[in-house]
């Protein structure tokens, strides 16, 4: 079987963050390895790690993506799971990750949503219907497969192997996982699970401020891919792989695409 990593990024977020351990401690397939990654935390964020057995990595650059990629590269599993330090999965999160990795046909990177916790249900609403609902369906339409929602994916380590040189990852300005997305080539094959869930604070969409922020990310984080991974693009690339499973290998001229499956 696949061994698993689970990677959680954590900046002065230990109180989530135990709550996020606990819920590890309870899956009814334990990670094969936990890497925590503090992001130069000035709480009990590495020591609360260490006593759960996690291996603690730490990322002096603030920011998302910075703190994820150095958890990506430190982990060693054939599986690269990922949570958020407020990400409570439930005890079969990890089970369901392993058996559907193995069904056919196998993907290469599966994710599913987030329900929020903490928060009236007004905001419930809104965080499912326009944070959660519009990600989707927009990210999709762009894409020509379904996003990556950070809080809750897993991925072949082949496919971070294939793409961390290519993400901006040194960027704290933008969604790590859209940005992941877009360096995904649109011949793998990523699923959405709308069966696996994990509970998600409901912190980014409880304020206007934190909201448009974020809105400001997902802006910033398209303008960069517009030239080279626009909509357009995507489907040229993908239209050109289906040709060519067709007829054979690429001849001159033509393009060639590849997977990790």
């Amino acid at each position: 079987m696949a061994s698993i990593s689970v990677v959680i990024p954590s900046y002065n977020d230990v109180g989530f963050l135990e709550r996020a351990l606990a819920a590890l401690a309870a899956q009814t397939r334990a990670p094969d390895e936990l890497v925590i990654v503090d992001n130069a935390s000035t709480d009990a964020t590495a020591r609360v790690a260490a006593a759960a057995g996690a291996r603690v990595v730490f990322e002096p650059v603030h920011g998302i993506w910075p703190a994820a990629a150095a958890g990506y590269d430190a982990s060693t599993g054939d599986i690269i799971a990922r949570l958020d330090a407020d990400s409570v999965p439930p005890p079969d999160w990890l089970a369901r990750i392993e058996a559907r990795f193995e069904t056919s046909p196998r993907p290469d990177v599966i994710t599913g949503p987030g329900d929020f916790y903490g928060c009236p249900p007004i905001v419930t609403r809104f965080g499912e219907t326009v944070f959660m609902g519009g990600y989707l369906r927009l990210m999709r339409l762009w894409l020509t497969q379904p996003p990556i929602f950070g809080s809750n994916f897993a991925m072949r380590r082949a496919v971070w192997l294939e793409v961390r040189g290519r993400v901006h990852r040194a960027r704290p300005d933008v969604h790590d996982d859209l940005d992941l997305s877009l360096h995904l080539p649109p011949t793998l094959l990523v699923v959405w699970d709308s069966t696996l869930r994990v509970g998600i604070s409901a912190r980014p969409v409880a304020t206007w401020s934190g909201f448009f922020r974020r809105m400001r990310w997902s802006a910033r984080t398209l303008a960069l891919h517009v030239s080279d991974q626009s909509p357009w693009h995507r489907r040229l690339v993908l239209l050109t792989a289906r040709r060519t499973a067709r007829t054979g290998p690429a001849g001159p001229g033509q393009v060639r695409t590849g997977s990790s499956r």
